[in-house]
């Protein structure tokens, strides 16, 4: 059980990524997912996440209105799409995923501790 996350690079401020994080099997593509990225040095921040069902994803207010999480089932795949990028979102990026299908309440999607399966980082950076 895995997910390979991929999509990272280097873009100049303003300028846009989609990162994909690919599950090895469906069953884990469906439950609660999420994005959240960590620099040298500092604890992994929440990004967003999206429940098993679907409803509303969250976001943290750092980049809401500018990042936009979504999921492809028959792929296997969460994207975070990231638009008007700032060097402030300068990170690796981890998506990260439950294994059990039981769904989360809402106050916990930004916890790092309630996912147990993980993807390695990949690095975006950005220019000013």
């Amino acid at each position: 059980v895995q997910l390979q996350a991929c999509g990272g690079g280097l873009v100049q401020a303003g300028g846009c990524l989609r990162l994909s994080c690919t599950a090895s099997e469906r069953a884990l593509a469906t439950n609660d997912m999420g994005w959240f990225r960590q620099i040298p040095g500092k604890e992994r921040e929440f990004v967003a996440g999206i429940r098993r069902g679907g409803g509303y994803p969250y976001y943290a207010d750092s980049v809401k209105g500018r990042f936009a999480i979504s999921r492809d089932i028959s792929k296997n795949t969460v994207y975070l799409q990231m638009n008007s990028l700032k060097p402030e979102d300068t990170a690796s990026y981890y998506c990260a995923a439950r294994s059990s299908s039981n769904r989360i309440i809402s106050s916990a999607v930004g916890q790092p501790s309630v996912y147990d399966v993980w993807g390695q980082g990949t690095l975006v950076t950005v220019f000013s």
